[in-house]
């Protein structure tokens, strides 16, 4: 029913072959499937009354024994209809995908949990990511899960503790590199195709693409199939928007929806080879050697997946913006003063960007928007620390707490009020 296709010269190749790129070309891959199969297969299942989540959509997924499916219970996170950001910004319809409400705390742990199923299914022992901090922490929990040995590669400078401190408590061999998210990256790859019972978990493998294309499923269902005029995604390295992409295409094509959101791309200025592509017309990317950002989560330079990124772009008729640090990290504060949401700074982007994109004119104030922020704020929490108000310290009695909330001149005023 699924098959392995090169996104490029379209070779295609067995569903079980351990092969993160094309013999022929050397381009990414992609799961390619059989809809008839598929629509047979749904016309037999209950699925849509199943409870939301990432196993909701199993048919949908290249997954032959169910048997085996390594789950945290993954998925079904709120889509927020935040009224009172919308009021703010001057949009009529405004949802925030909150992906911070996973088990481990990210978006990452929807292709986890397909990704590592496939390595049981494949019967290897071991798995291995680099990563910035969510890819480490949900990969070491659905291991852990899964019973398979991990293996973290983070690069060197700053990393999340909150992100660290997950992939540490279970149990992955974490191992700093002195150097960039990229070069990791390049190692684990090297690593992987040297060993092959070393199987790599980044989001080059097109398993982990299947899981997370089941955020755009839910979006869809939980607006009732009414699809929203624009999705906009924080992008690092670009498997979540060609995700989430190829989900709605898939219901699409299988009937479900009847227009197509324009997916939108949102990067931090010191690390936007993606939005600096689609700003100046170009259909290749400019890798950024040294990427900075306190949005660490998207801290990567020289994204993966940025073809498929693009690709779902154009395809989409969307775009793509790029917010400094100052605008993250206001919008981090916004949304959770605003809606009660606390995201990790590279969560905020999303906000962000479609704030900036309001005042350029180039999103309309008509229309129906889901931002998805993908990681909770306690991922970082040093970094919320920062920027928030700091707690007053005061004697442990009345008269003091009454003095810094200015309560007895408020009463007198009251009084005064009420006897004029």
């Amino acid at each position: 029913m699924a098959y392995q296709e090169c996104i490029n010269c379209k070779n295609k190749y067995d569903i079980d072959e351990i092969i993160y790129f094309c013999k022929r070309c050397g381009d990414l891959l992609e799961i390619k499937y059989d809809y008839r199969k598929i629509i047979t297969e749904l016309n037999k299942s209950n699925w849509e009354n199943a409870p939301l989540s990432v196993w909701r959509y199993r048919d949908f997924m290249p997954v032959k024994d169910f048997a085996k499916i390594v789950s945290l219970q993954e998925g079904g996170t709120g889509l927020h209809h935040s009224r009172h950001l919308s009021k703010i910004l001057g949009i009529s319809q405004l949802f925030v995908k909150n992906e911070g409400e996973n088990p481990t705390g990210s978006f990452k742990d929807r292709g986890m949990t397909v990704g590592v199923t496939k390595a049981v299914e494949l019967g290897v022992k071991s798995v291995i990511c680099a990563s910035t901090g969510n890819t480490s922490a949900s990969l070491a929990a659905y291991a852990a899960r899964a019973g398979l040995k991990c293996i973290v590669l983070i690069p060197s400078g700053k990393i999340a503790y909150g992100k660290l401190s997950q992939a540490m408590i279970y149990g992955a061999n974490v191992i700093q590199v002195q150097g960039n998210f990229d070069e990791s990256l390049e190692i684990v790859l090297k690593l992987s195709e040297k060993y092959k019972n070393i199987y790599l978990l980044n989001s080059i493998n097109p398993f982990r693409i299947e899981g997370q294309k089941s955020l755009g499923f839910e979006i869809c269902d939980q607006l009732n199939l009414k699809t929203p005029d624009r999705i906009i995604v924080p992008v690092g390295n670009a498997g979540n928007i060609s995700a989430i992409w190829k989900g709605i295409k898939e219901f699409r094509k299988l009937g479900f929806l009847e227009k197509l959101p324009k997916m939108t791309g949102i990067q931090a200025e010191g690390s936007a080879p993606i939005a600096n592509a689609v700003k100046n017309g170009k259909d290749t990317i400019i890798p950024v050697d040294n990427p900075e950002t306190v949005a660490t989560a998207i801290r990567i330079g020289a994204p993966v997946s940025w073809k498929k990124a693009l690709t779902a772009i154009k395809e989409s008729n969307g775009t793509a913006e790029t917010v400094s640090d100052e605008e993250i990290l206001e919008a981090q504060k916004l949304l959770a003063q605003t809606e009660g949401l606390f995201v990790e700074p590279a969560s905020a982007s999303s906000i962000a960007g479609l704030k900036k994109l309001i005042e350029k004119g180039i999103i309309d104030k008509d229309e129906r928007v889901v931002c998805v922020t993908t990681g909770h704020g306690l991922k970082d929490p040093d970094t919320a620390v920062k920027i928030s108000k700091k707690p007053i310290e005061v004697k442990a009695n009345i008269e003091a707490i009454e003095e810094v909330l200015e309560l007895r001149k408020n009463r007198s005023l009251t009084i005064l009020e009420e006897r004029s």
